[in-house]
């Protein structure tokens, strides 16, 4: 079953242009033959490739692939910003983060909120935290295979979320106030095996830049609104666990209050995006043959 040609969508632009200029700017501080620009460059190339095979052929499977890139892309350009980051702005920008907290509310959220610590608290949020990574991943199986026009739309918001936000990485590399302002905390984030497990996992799995925006907070707030649009049992079942991972992110010291504002202010963006694209005409569902 064929499906009609049709242009880039809004995010093969957006996410497309973060590593194209990711390239260009490890191309300029390490030459063409650098190891961080030469697996961007594939990056390009497999981009292309998938989305002119498409084109060529656009059955359901394969748009289905050409989707399937940019989760893959993702948490490939995501580990690899440790490396990336470095190699093109050298310097952490916490202190400029840190200064608009303390500028907008005097001192930055998470500082306010060593008032509240506890240990029970502080395993519940720790559990929200971890949450984020099992409602992507389901959330982005679930609407790969949804019909097609809501793929695309899912698809399309969430990635350019993630090209302006990977973006927001590169131009303001931080590492958040648990690590930046650490000694400024009076009460330890004390609690069960969960809070530790949640630290660990963090600790092993940041990549020592991923502050602003706050993609705990877009992401989260991005797939449960478009739930509410589409699967409203899915919003149902995710509000309160997502409330509690929006809180999270300060209660736990990991994002300083900009960046939780950024991220939302990045969701509606996102959001806009996906009800204002025009998906390709095709079956609602099946398989390509």
């Amino acid at each position: 079953m064929r499906l009609p040609e049709r242009s880039l969508l809004v995010h093969e632009y957006v996410f497309g242009g973060f590593l194209l200029l990711m390239w260009v700017r490890l191309v300029l501080a390490q030459g063409f033959t650098g190891p961080a620009a030469l697996l961007y460059f594939a990056m390009l190339g497999i981009n292309a490739a998938a989305i002119g095979w498409c084109l060529r052929s656009p059955t359901l499977l394969l748009w289905r692939l050409r989707l399937l890139f940019y989760p893959l892309a993702m948490n490939v350009v995501f580990q690899h910003m440790r490396v990336a980051i470095p190699a093109v702005h050298p310097r952490r920008l916490d202190d400029v983060l840190l200064a608009i907290d303390v500028r907008l509310w005097g001192t930055t959220p998470a500082l306010w909120l060593e008032a509240i610590v506890r240990p029970w608290l502080t395993d519940v949020m720790s559990f929200c935290y971890f949450l984020f990574l099992p409602y992507l991943a389901l959330s982005m199986l679930y609407y790969l295979f949804a019909p097609l026009r809501v793929a695309q739309r899912f698809w399309t918001g969430l990635f350019t979320l993630y090209g302006i936000g990977f973006l927001g990485y590169s131009l303001v590399p931080a590492a958040g106030p648990w690590v930046y302002i650490a000694d400024r905390f009076s009460v330890p984030l004390a609690g069960s095996w969960i809070t530790g497990l949640n630290a660990r996992l963090i600790g092993a799995g940041s990549n020592g830049v991923d502050v602003f925006p706050s993609l705990h907070c877009a992401v989260s707030a991005y797939c449960l609104f478009f739930d509410l649009r589409h699967k409203r049992w899915r919003f149902v079942a995710y509000v309160v666990p997502c409330i509690g991972l929006w809180l999270s992110t300060v209660y736990l010291r990991y994002h300083y209050g900009i960046d939780v504002v950024a991220g939302f202010i990045l969701a509606a963006v996102a959001l806009t995006v996906a009800r204002r694209v025009t998906p390709v005409s095709g079956p609602d569902s099946g398989v390509a043959s």
